[in-house]
């Protein structure tokens, strides 16, 4: 645990060091969610029904931003092989720094999401089922990123590749987290669709730190 609390303290750190990297992700979902409704119009009623899908699509594309930085400087400096040799669990390595990454690239948008929320005239249920789905969906997202980043570690333009294996993967979250504040919308209970989202969720934390353990070893050969 010793070890697992200094690579998190470790990566908290740089993160906050490197200002532009860290507010990139926040900034692109801001301006992604600021100009839909300069292009589909101002009408409350049209920004009311596609504000659930604008607000995750820009979740999504935000977190690719700061998911490509999760394993790639480590790589470059030697570190990610030193953490390899370590005696330390390499599965709670990488939970450690899939924990800040989701602290520094999702908490904020969650933070942010009653403004996102009072932008596109989201009503208070709509609002409620979004927050619920962000708070189980980002650190899904996070997770599932975590393997694919460890794959790409070691490839000089790995960013394109990494949006070309997650963005299929994350359909399925996507449209289950929009359902749901379709759902609230129309008043209809909307529990279902968090469930198989949270199931998603517990089966992505019991296997991901052993599956991005074992991408990090192949990377590195």
């Amino acid at each position: 645990m010793s070890v697992f609390w200094s690579v998190f303290k470790r990566d908290w750190l740089l993160a906050f060091r490197q200002n532009a990297e860290f507010l990139q992700p926040v900034l692109f979902c801001l301006l992604v969610v600021t100009m839909f409704p300069l292009g589909i119009g101002p009408s409350p009623q049209t920004l009311q029904k596609v504000g659930p899908g604008i607000i995750w699509v820009a979740a999504l594309l935000s977190s690719l931003l700061a998911l490509e930085k999760l394993f790639k400087q480590d790589f470059l400096d030697g570190s990610l092989e030193q953490l390899v040799l370590t005696p330390a669990s390499l599965p709670m390595l990488a939970i450690a720094k899939v924990l800040v990454h989701w602290l520094v690239s999702s908490l904020p948008l969650l933070l942010l999401s009653p403004l996102l929320a009072l932008f596109l005239n989201l009503t208070w249920d709509m609002y409620w089922a979004l927050l619920l789905t962000l708070l189980i969906g980002t650190p899904l997202m996070s997770l599932i990123g975590a393997i694919a980043v460890a794959l790409t570690a070691g490839l000089n333009k790995g960013g394109t590749l990494l949006g070309l294996l997650l963005l299929p993967v994350y359909i399925p979250l996507l449209i289950f987290a929009t359902s749901a504040v379709e759902s609230a919308s129309l008043n209809i209970p909307f529990v279902g669709q968090l469930a198989i989202i949270g199931a998603m969720l517990l089966f992505a934390i019991a296997l991901t730190p052993f599956a991005v353990a074992y991408a990090i070893k192949v990377s590195q050969n």
